[in-house]
């Protein structure tokens, strides 16, 4: 024991005096009168001389506090976005933040800044360009509009985690280092793994296949990692795939009303969370457009030419969304039927419309946001299509091992959660809503 530690016991018998409890700022009016204790930022301050405001924030907003010359001693030079603990009274004062308005206060210290922060943080807006703001995303993630983004991709990821657990299905963790690659191609990072070569999933797909023999319905919530070289407003190479897989379904019809169900709930509490956003329209049946009609509508609006090599490109996904809305009254479109080509060895074909898959996307505010479709449940059928694409089935062995022990039809979509999150505010680009972004050449904060 070291007798000149205050924080230490000295042996006296008398107690020490209890501590405040915490006071959050958006709790204060429910304590007008009553001394409390913040704790929180130091976001900004007024100096008038005799009459200061000082506005401290914490996790649930901004609290106001009046002081004198005298009171604000311990902000001698202190810069903004130092940790303050402030001892007052809560009054009525209908112009500071919730009506309510702290005085007589004694602040102390308890962690101050060593340089003020790279921009304002108390203005509306970031007075930055968005490279700057990533570099700095430590700092500047403390404005408003960047934590409410942050908080909103919890509100729902956790719509889409109550949607699936109420209709039955089961959170998995799968591993995000794998031997094979779920979607094939060159768009995967590479690794060394025990001197193994691996790499960062692409997606959890072949696993939640597995657990379908399982579990039968399944969905995760996890990271996926796509090499891609875009540097455009909607790629990034690590995102937030929220991933549902289910078996012993009919058709595809299934898979997309459960993708809506995830859908409604996750709107629901985006919705909860921002009550003065722009309401978004869903009806009870999304609108659906197969993929050949998808191809008419656009060249109908001059989107592209006849002959063109078919594909859903941004412009034609915009313009997909505007139509959606004014035809159905929907910021939702279903695109269904894509070209067998154009999706993953393990999508079921149309029977009935030879080059055709049972894959489909779902569009939200003219961006892609669903991918999803039917999965091939026979093994024979797996080592047909992987002999056709000149697939080795060997590092897939593990996986086709599943299907030889009986696999119920089955299907399942994947949901791009930063998306979700871009289109529903609004954000120009992705990496807006996104922490710590992860794009082609930042790899840093």
């Amino acid at each position: 024991m070291n007798p000149s530690d205050p924080s230490e016991p000295t042996g006296s018998t008398h107690p020490a005096p209890e501590k405040l409890p915490r006071t959050l700022a958006a709790d204060l009016s429910g304590h007008i009168g009553q001394e409390v204790r913040l704790q929180g930022f130091l976001h900004n301050v007024r100096r008038l001389g005799t009459l200061n405001f000082v506005v401290l924030r914490d996790r649930t907003g901004l609290a106001q506090i009046r002081a004198d010359a005298e009171e604000m001693a311990p902000l001698t030079a202190v810069p903004d976005e130092s940790v303050l603990e402030v001892i007052g009274t809560p009054g009525t004062e209908p112009r500071a933040p919730g009506g309510v308005e702290l005085v007589a206060p004694r602040i102390t210290v308890l962690a101050a800044a060593s340089e003020p922060p790279p921009v304002v943080l108390s203005r509306r807006e970031l007075q930055a360009s968005l490279p700057f703001i990533l570099d700095h995303a430590a700092v500047t993630l403390r404005h408003a509009d960047r934590r409410q983004a942050l908080a909103l991709m919890a509100a729902l990821a956790e719509g889409f985690r109550a949607a699936l657990r109420r209709l039955d299905f089961t959170e998995v963790f799968t591993p995000k280092m794998v031997g094979a690659t779920a979607e094939g191609g060159a768009e995967v990072f590479r690794l060394e793994y025990f001197d193994v070569p691996a790499y960062l999933t692409q997606s959890p797909q072949l696993y939640k296949q597995m657990l379908v023999g399982v579990l039968e319905r399944v969905f995760e919530v996890g990271p996926v990692f796509r090499a891609e070289p875009h540097d455009t407003g909607r790629h990034l190479a690590q995102y937030c795939s929220l991933d549902a897989e289910m078996g012993f379904i009919e058709n595809v019809a299934e898979l997309i009303a459960t993708a809506r169900e995830a859908l409604a709930e996750m709107m629901a509490a985006a919705a909860a969370f921002m009550p003065d956003q722009e309401p978004v329209l869903m009806p009870d049946a999304l609108p659906s457009l197969s993929f050949e009609d998808a191809m008419a509508v656009l060249e109908a609006a001059h989107i592209r030419q006849p002959g063109e090599r078919p594909d859903l490109t941004p412009a034609g996904e915009r313009h997909l969304g505007e139509w959606a809305r004014t035809e159905f009254l929907s910021d939702f479109l279903v695109v269904t039927g894509y070209p067998q080509d154009e999706r993953p060895f393990y999508t079921h074909p149309d029977p009935d419309r030879p080059g055709y898959s049972r894959g489909f996307d779902i569009l939200f505010r003219g961006l892609e946001i669903v991918t999803g479709g039917q999965r091939l449940h026979r093994e024979a059928d797996y080592l047909r299509v992987m002999a056709e694409r000149g697939m080795d089935p060997t590092p897939f062995g593990a996986y086709l091992e599943a299907f030889r022990h009986g696999m119920p039809p089955h299907g399942g979509f994947a949901i791009g959660l930063e998306r979700v999150a871009k289109q529903y505010l609004g954000a120009a680009n992705i990496r807006e809503v996104t922490a710590f972004p992860r794009y082609r050449g930042r790899l840093a904060p």
